[in-house]
């Protein structure tokens, strides 16, 4: 599907908690990077029942939601803009999955 090749990119995108981070921002890096790791992992492992798929999309879309605010909050520089363009990117291309194919669902 045309999904799991943006899953891919993504999961070798992840960003490791960066050193520059102090106190609460390295650990919500890590807490971030370890949920984008388990909602992709999840994606993957979605059947082909459209209920499913729907609420693991939602879940994603959520996922991809906090993990911007994170990179927002703690990265700087280009990090900040490629890992923000990144989730962010993620977050629209599931969110338009729903709205064509979940309504009601």
């Amino acid at each position: 599907m045309r999904y799991r090749r943006s899953l891919a990119a993504l999961l070798l995108a992840l960003p490791s908690a960066a050193p520059a981070a102090e106190g609460t921002c390295a650990r919500d890096l890590l807490v971030a990077q370890s949920s984008q790791r388990v909602a992709i992992d999840r994606l993957e492992a979605l059947g082909d029942n459209e209920a499913d798929r729907c609420r693991g999309w939602r879940q994603h879309v959520d996922t991809m939601r906090r993990a911007a605010t994170v990179y927002g909050r703690c990265l700087t520089g280009q990090e900040r803009a490629e890992r923000l363009a990144q989730v962010q990117g993620s977050e629209r291309e599931f969110g338009e999955l729903l709205r064509t194919r979940c309504r009601g669902k």
